[in-house]
Parts: structure tokens; sequence; C-alpha cells
């Protein structure tokens, strides 16, 4: 009964790690991470933005310093961008700089689900199908670093394009290098003391 037992432990495992990214989607285990840019753009925009205020921010090119310098200035056309730390302007910033303009009929109600993802959604969909999501998001790496390892051969493998690549890592170091104390202790598990 044992030999059963500890034989079928890590298959187990393996498949609670590939579900992860669908328990990520729910929510509580995973909210210590921080937002990402697609998040971050819904909540600046607010529930029910005004098309034009859409088209304004959708259509617009920008690089990250020029996005920073807008979203500081507290844009009227993103209203619930108030209280955002530097971190999440930041974050929106570099989101931002990835993935607009956007080429999509911003009248829709749906507009926020035509997002892209962004270095959160990258993070939780595409790190754990190898390892527990703390051993990524408690390292403290330069982008240089970050973009180091994805192109590892280990990583290569990974189906993201280098656009994809370079947004994560982007993402990471702005929000990466959370303590372990703030990780839930049931994802403190595999090494991720580091």
């Amino acid at each position: 009964m044992h030999k059963i037992r500890d034989l079928l432990w890590p298959v187990a495992l393996a498949c609670g790690l590939q579900l992860l990214p669908l328990v990520a989607r729910a929510g509580d285990i995973f909210d210590f991470i921080p937002s990402g840019g697609r998040t971050l753009l819904a909540t600046a925009l607010g529930a029910k933005p005004a098309p034009e205020a859409l088209r304004a921010v959708l259509s617009a090119r920008r690089d990250r310093n020029a996005w920073l310098a807008y979203l500081r200035g507290q844009p009227k056309d993103l209203p619930g961008m108030r209280g955002f730390s530097e971190r999440e302007f930041a974050t929106l910033a570099d989101y931002l700089a990835f993935n607009l303009p956007l080429a999509a009929d911003f009248s829709s109600a749906t507009w926020a689900n035509r997002l892209p993802p962004d270095g959160r959604d990258l993070a939780l969909d595409y790190c754990q199908n190898c390892h527990v999501i703390t051993v990524v998001v408690t390292q403290d790496k330069s982008r240089e670093a970050w973009l180091g390892t994805m192109h590892k051969p280990s990583h290569k493998e990974v189906k993201l394009t280098e656009a994809q690549r370079e947004a994560l890592a982007a993402y990471l170091v702005v929000n990466a290098a959370i303590p372990v104390d703030q990780v839930p202790e049931d994802l403190r598990v595999g090494g991720a003391s580091y």
C-alpha cells in the first residue's frame, strides 16, 4: 500500500502544478503577486469608460518614459488611477509601451477581454508549468538576468514570443523580489527561499 502511495504522489503533485494556472484565475492564493498591466489598465479606465477615453488611451503609441509622464499627470481619461503606487505606474507604463496601440473597436463593452496578457498573466500561465510560482516571484534580478534565464535551453522551449519574454522580464523587474514571508505557506515549497 505504501509503495503505491509513494509512486502516485509525484504524479499527483505534477498534475496539481499543471492546474495552478487555472486556480490562479480564482485569485485568493495568488493575491500576493502584484497586479499586472492589463488589470491596472482596466482599473485605471474604470468600469464603463467613455469610447473616446478608450480610443485616446488604447490607440496611443508611447515609450515607457512617455507613458510614465502621461500616467503621473493623472489624466482625466484614467479616473481609477488615483492612489496608484510608483510600482503600479511603472507596471502599467511597461504594459502600455509593449502592447499599444491596439487595433480594435473600443466602443464594445468587452474591450477589457481583448487586452493582451500582462506579465503577471504570463508568469502564472507559463512559469508554473515547470515549478511553483514562488521560485519566480521571490527572485530579485535585472532585466538582463531575467532574459538570460528565459534564453537558457531549459526555458527556450517555453512557447513565448520574444516580445512576451521582454514584457515578462519588465514585469518581474518591477514586481518580483517578493519577500518569502509574504508568500502563502502552501506555496513555500520547492526551494522558493531565494
